[in-house]
């Protein structure tokens, strides 16, 4: 299983009849909602979507959290929602108000490509007539200010380049007296690599990193720095595992997600779900782990 694939049997009518039927009469039919979300691609439930409004003149996804709560409302919503639709939104919630959800900025805008980011900047201008660099900005101080500016700004460089081993070497030891190698943390240093390098220099950079200070950088972040700039650069760390928010991303390979989460925390990333999750959003979850 590398992604949920389009439904070769798409029929959006018979879908958005079946969505309507599990909203009728008393109680919901959580299970057959479970079911249609994972049976069709994101790009297909923007058509049943489409249809519903057309057939009964109402908002499929309105209706759907009038029935729904709590995290399944949540992932369900998310699961029928243009993926970097989604993320815009999200981040307007992260910024809006007193108080900043830093933890959904840093999820967000860390582990997103170029590409995607330029896409979310724009459906944010679109949505909320706001930059989201000035909401970001105004919202944000001190490094994990400059780290996220840095994000929203695209200017990650992208795979394509290659790996420069020589420069992995230079900057992992930059990195090691920047950190360890030094009484305090010159955290504009490690930000500077971590935010500009691509992912897979970023990696032959950390690898660098563990042969000269003999240990895996995360545990250096994790005893240098603190706060979200701490939350930051181990989300950088983890993304590098594919391990991420799955629920509007399955474009990536789940089987390397599942992988590389029992690698991190030897432990199953449906075992985790069963254990840390309930109700009908682990129902939803597993669906989407385990489906073929």
């Amino acid at each position: 299983m590398a992604t949920i694939h389009p439904n070769p049997d798409f029929d959006p009518e018979a879908a958005s009849n079946r969505f309507k039927e599990s909203m009728r009469g008393l109680g919901t039919d959580e299970e057959q909602i479970i079911q249609l979300l994972v049976d069709h691609s994101n790009d297909q439930r923007q058509e049943i979507k489409t249809q519903f409004a057309t057939m009964f003149g109402q908002d499929m996804e309105q209706e759907l959290k009038s029935e729904l709560g709590g995290d399944f409302e949540e992932a369900v919503v998310a699961l029928i929602t243009p993926p970097r639709v989604y993320d815009a939104k999200q981040l307007k919630e992260a910024v809006k108000g007193a108080g900043t959800n830093e933890d959904t900025l840093i999820e967000i805008l860390i582990t997103r490509s170029n590409d995607e980011i330029e896409e979310i900047k724009a459906i944010y201008k679109e949505e909320f007539d706001s930059e989201l660099l000035d909401d970001v900005q105004s919202d944000t101080s001190g490094y994990i200010k400059r780290l996220l500016f840095s994000q929203c700004n695209a200017s990650r460089n992208e795979d394509s380049e290659g790996v420069d081993d020589g420069l992995a070497g230079e900057e992992a030891q930059e990195i090691y007296d920047a950190g360890e190698g030094q009484c305090g943390t010159d955290e504009a240093a490690i930000s500077r690599v971590f935010c500009l390098r691509s992912w897979s220099q970023l990696r032959a950079t950390f690898d660098a990193y563990a042969a000269i200070a003999d240990k895996d950088i995360r545990d250096v972040v994790k005893s240098e720095t603190s706060g979200s700039l701490k939350d930051a650069y181990l989300a950088i760390g983890r993304s590098l595992k594919k391990i991420g928010h799955f629920l509007h991303n399955f474009r990536i390979d789940l089987e390397d997600v599942k992988t590389a989460f029992e690698a991190e925390y030897e432990q199953s990333l449906a075992d985790f779900v069963e254990s840390d999750c309930g109700g009908d959003y682990k129902r939803l979850l597993l669906s989407i782990i385990n489906h073929e």
